[in-house]
C-alpha cells in the first residue's frame, strides 16, 4: 500500500473507532456484534471487516489510539522544565468528569481480558507501556538509569495505574466520584509522587 493510501487508510480506521467506541462501551465486548457496529460507523458488514477482522482488533486498534494520546502527553511531561509538576497535572486532568467519560468501554475491556487471553495481552501491554513511560520521567526526576527507575518505582507506577483506572470505571458504575474520594485520590498522587522527588540518587 502506498504512503497516501495507507495514511487516508489509518485516518478512516481512525474515524471508524471513534464512531463505534459507544456502542462497543454500553454492549460490551461480547453483546456488541460487528453487524451493530459496523451500523454504528455507517458501513456495511463486509466493509467492516476490511478494516477490523475481529472484535480483539477492535480493542488492539482502540489502545493503540489512546496509548498514541498518552505518549504525546508523556512527551510534554518530558519536554517541561518542571516534569513532576507537569505529571501530576496530567495525572489529575484523568480525574475530571470529562476525561472519566470513557470508563465504561475500559470496564467492559477489563472484563473481556479476562475471559479473552488474546485482549488480556493487549491490556497487559498498554500497561506496561505507561510503566515505561513513568519510569523514564522517574529516572529523570531522581538521575537514576531507567532500568533502575523502572524496577525501583515499579509499585508506584502500577498504584497510579490503578487509580486512574479504578476512577474511570466506578465513575461508570456509579456515577462523578464524590469531592471526598477525588480529595483522597488526589492526596496519594501527591503522597507518591513527593516519595520519589525525594528519593534522588545523589541524595
Amino acid at each position: 500500500m502506498s504512503a497516501p493510501h495507507a495514511l487516508a487508510a489509518e485516518e478512516r480506521s481512525q474515524e471508524i473507532l471513534a464512531s463505534i467506541r459507544q456502542v462497543f462501551a454500553e454492549k460490551g465486548f461480547d453483546g456488541a456484534s460487528m453487524q451493530d457496529l459496523a451500523r454504528a460507523a455507517g458501513m456495511s458488514v463486509g466493509n467492516f471487516y476490511r478494516y477490523f477482522p475481529s472484535k480483539a482488533a477492535i480493542v488492539q486498534a482502540m489502545c493503540g489510539l489512546d496509548m498514541a494520546d498518552i505518549q504525546r502527553d508523556f512527551a510534554d511531561v518530558q519536554a517541561s522544565d518542571a516534569p513532576m509538576q507537569c505529571l501530576r497535572g496530567r495525572i489529575l486532568g484523568h480525574f475530571t468528569e470529562e476525561a472519566l467519560k470513557d470508563g465504561q468501554l475500559w470496564a467492559e475491556v477489563t472484563a473481556a481480558s479476562i475471559r479473552k487471553p488474546e485482549i488480556g495481552e493487549v491490556a497487559r501491554q498498554m500497561e506496561e507501556g505507561i510503566t515505561a513511560f513513568l519510569a523514564t520521567v522517574f529516572a529523570r526526576i531522581t538521575r537514576r538509569s531507567f532500568d533502575d527507575a523502572r524496577q525501583r518505582y515499579e509499585g508506584q507506577c502500577q498504584i497510579l495505574i490503578l487509580l486512574v483506572k479504578g476512577l474511570a470505571t466506578r465513575t461508570a458504575q456509579f456515577g462523578p466520584a464524590s469531592p471526598a474520594l477525588t480529595d483522597q485520590a488526589m492526596g496519594i498522587v501527591d503522597a507518591i509522587l513527593n516519595e520519589i522527588s525525594n528519593d534522588s540518587a545523589e541524595g
